[in-house]
């Protein structure tokens, strides 16, 4: 799918405003994971805003694309683009983390709040998505399924169990996205569980693999378009993204996975954001 340059624009600075508000609110809260949300939200963008048959108008419909966040403690960007696409008030990020909230910190079914699936145990998510690219199949439902997975996830061995019952039943309306910023929780990826030749990896298990800049809006769409040109095998979608992504001193740093914002990294940061 061809995105105008004025398009384009647009959906930067949509960007842009959700990586304001996800550290405005994580500052206010003093908790959550800035890190893997900021990688994610060029990702998160597109998916909602340019690929996916995905509203409040059809949640309750069976043809509508689903959106799974595997990765679900990155909730703050999931959160923010739901509320920008009107499935709840964006005055409601303000309660995020809070008790009786509905948005906690990683994020849970409600009626109407436009999530899928409830995540937080890494791995579940896309195992759970496999499930619903097979009913899908059986009810002859031609929607897509769609997850958003952070490479750290890549550790669970049910992920590969998953992968591997995709290939088989070759549910080739499912795309696994993989938020590919190189960082987990204690270290880089390398330094925990180093897996190389990520790409040669998901073709051995018998899927389709594109590799794409995750912080390129129109890069991702082009990606989704090649996917679904794809038949009889799952996608896996590579985003090479950054940890942090648009806070310099966040950048590719496994201290802000999860670490409180403090007022002075608050300052900097909305500096460095606003372009001030």
């Amino acid at each position: 799918m061809a995105i105008s340059p004025q398009r384009l624009m647009e959906l930067e600075e949509l960007c842009r405003k959700f990586r304001i508000d996800i550290i405005e609110i994580l500052h206010q809260r003093q908790s959550g994971h800035p890190g893997g949300s900021l990688s994610a939200v060029e990702i998160m963008t597109a998916l909602y805003f340019e690929i996916a048959n995905a509203s409040p108008e059809n949640f309750s419909s069976p043809d509508r694309d689903r959106i799974v966040l595997t990765k679900g403690h990155v909730a703050p960007i999931l959160y923010r683009v739901l509320a920008e696409k009107g499935y709840f008030p964006v005055e409601e990020m303000t309660t995020l983390r809070t008790i009786n909230s509905r948005l906690q910190g990683h994020p849970c079914t409600h009626d109407g709040m436009g999530i899928e699936l409830s995540t937080g145990p890494l791995g579940i998510g896309f195992a759970a998505a496999v499930g619903m690219a097979l009913a899908n199949r059986l009810m002859g439902n031609d929607a897509w399924v769609y997850t958003v997975s952070g490479d750290g996830e890549l550790n669970e061995g049910v992920v590969w169990e998953a992968v591997m019952s995709a290939a088989k039943y070759k549910l080739d309306h499912l795309v696994m996205i993989i938020d590919n910023n190189g960082v987990q929780l204690d270290g880089t990826n390398d330094e925990i569980m180093p897996m190389p030749d990520l790409a040669r990896r998901f073709e051995a298990f018998g899927c389709h693999v594109i590799e794409c800049d995750g912080h390129d809006i129109s890069a991702i769409c082009e990606s989704i378009d090649i996917a679904k040109n794809n038949i009889g095998k799952p996608t896996v979608l590579i985003a090479k993204t950054i940890k942090g992504k648009g806070v310099s001193f966040m950048e590719g740093k496994n201290t802000w996975h999860g670490a409180p914002i403090d007022d002075a990294s608050y300052n900097t940061a909305m500096i460095e954001l606003r372009g001030e």
